[in-house]
């Protein structure tokens, strides 16, 4: 591989693409609000412009510790999809009808984002393609197949199974024996998305303060080294990091993700893979891969590198820069998944932070008797996910207020749901090291087995997780 002209680091590649922005001007002083977002990536940029649609003389701010788009919103493979965080759960404490009516919210969130895209002109090469999810093992295929079953269970009716001839015929994964197809998913340019999103609530008359950085929140009250903003509400949108907040450390766990892009590919090196269809890719690997081919015709790929720093260290970092293996091991899963980009560049490798609840559920909640928001935890499911948050904090506001009643997303089970927070060090480090370590080992046993099953190591680090 050729690495000197590869860049490591400087947030990420759709940044190298668009250029890094001058940051708004921080917050000049105490100041006043009807509601303060914290945090200035989707979620609150989304939030921001729904608050503004629905009650146009509201006085939003939105505080920003670096620039808009800086952290997740900035750096995520570009996957506009119907998965959410914790379902299965939501489903055992609510009941199977409440989890299909998240699911169905969050299939036609989806469409919601593509339209709000094309109403406020804010181009981010989004192209509905789907979601394809491929199976390379037996054991892959055998979940492969439940999940399918799960989704349509879940009233995901338009869910297409395939075998191995119907897979590659839609994308060329070497050792692909099945795979699975929603159309409710898109492929996008994250960064585009997030500075069209900030750009359109300015415009609207939401005050955004860049450079930043909230140290408190407390009700009615966003402390930052600048000032105080008091409002009646005060909404925390700061997803991996969370743990920068005082009285947050062990709330959301920052959880890192490193992903690699190529140079722009021949046609050749197309006309082998295919990918037509430009579909959102992954696969059932328990350390899994997530993959988009992008509008200039590159593969961006991403996976587990470093999974957690001691103490959450990651939340306090944001170079992006990724270890030498790590960007090897992606780059090696690139060529064993397609050996015709062996010859090819990689251009870029950068990594970010998701937040993890103890749980692993998404979550969003408003607290009536402080005036407290939050929405997040997505788990590396958020660039749908946000904007089904942001509307269902919008009518929690408008519900607390009075200016609406209940609505069916207030209703949805993952509002309020309450959660532990997560252990101290050093057992938060070693269960997550432990638990990615038992994953990996799992995948590797389930290479070479021709068993169906799911690998007992997995099992384990699934009860380590917390996950079931």
């Amino acid at each position: 591989m050729n690495t000197v002209s590869t860049v490591n680091g400087g947030i990420s590649f759709w940044y190298a693409q668009e250029g890094t922005p001058t940051p708004r001007e921080p917050l000049p002083g105490d100041a006043t609000a009807d509601v303060c977002i914290v945090g200035g990536g989707y979620t609150g940029l989304w939030t921001a412009y729904y608050l503004k649609k629905a009650v146009p003389f509201l006085n939003i701010t939105v505080l920003e510790a670096k620039f808009c788009g800086y952290g997740a919103s900035g750096r995520n493979g570009g996957w506009l999809y119907n998965g959410i965080a914790g379902r299965d759960r939501y489903a055992k404490l609510h009941g199977h009808d409440a989890a299909v009516r998240l699911q169905k919210a969050m299939n036609s969130t989806v469409d919601e984002v593509i339209a709000v895209a094309a109403e406020e002109d804010i181009d981010a090469d989004i192209h509905r393609g789907g979601v394809l999810e491929v199976a390379h093992t037996p054991a892959q295929l055998a979940r492969l197949k439940d999940f399918h079953s799960v989704e349509i269970a879940f009233g995901e009716t338009d869910r297409i199974l395939r075998g191995a001839r119907e897979t590659a015929e839609r994308v060329h994964v070497t050792g692909a024996i099945g795979s699975t197809w929603t159309p409710h998913g898109a492929r996008l340019h994250p960064v585009k998305l997030v500075k069209g999103l900030a750009d359109t609530v300015e415009a609207l008359g939401v005050t955004l303060h860049e450079s930043t950085p909230v140290t408190e929140i407390k009700p009615k009250h966003a402390v930052t080294p600048y000032g105080t903003v008091r409002a009646p509400y005060i909404l925390r949108c700061t997803e991996g990091f969370t743990a920068n907040l005082k009285g947050h450390k062990r709330t959301w766990l920052p959880m890192n993700s490193s992903m690699i892009a190529t140079e722009p590919l021949p046609r050749s090196v197309w006309d082998t893979i295919g990918w037509d269809g430009r579909e959102t890719l992954g696969d059932m690997a328990h350390a899994y891969v997530y993959a988009q081919r992008t509008a200039d015709d590159r593969i961006a790929l991403g996976g587990r590198g470093v999974p957690y720093r001691y103490a959450s260290a990651a939340a306090r970092a944001g170079d992006g820069r990724t270890r030498p293996a790590t960007v090897e091991a992606l780059r090696d899963l690139l060529v064993r998944l397609f050996p015709t980009t062996a010859g090819a560049r990689v251009d870029h490798t950068w990594s970010g932070v998701l937040g993890v609840p103890r749980d692993w559920c998404a979550t969003v909640s408003l607290d009536r008797s402080t005036g407290l928001g939050w929405a997040g935890g997505y788990v590396g499911s958020g660039v749908a996910t946000a904007n089904l948050a942001a509307r269902t904090l919008r009518d929690l506001i408008q519900q607390d207020s009075g200016q609406a009643g209940p609505t069916e997303l207030t209703a949805l089970p993952w509002v309020n749901h309450k959660v532990r927070r997560w252990e101290p060090e050093p057992l938060r480090w070693l269960g997550v090291h432990s638990m990615y370590a038992a994953y990996r080992a799992a995948d590797r046993r389930e290479a070479t087995s021709p068993r169906p099953g799911t690998d007992p190591i997995a099992k384990v680090a699934d009860r380590i997780a917390g996950r079931h």
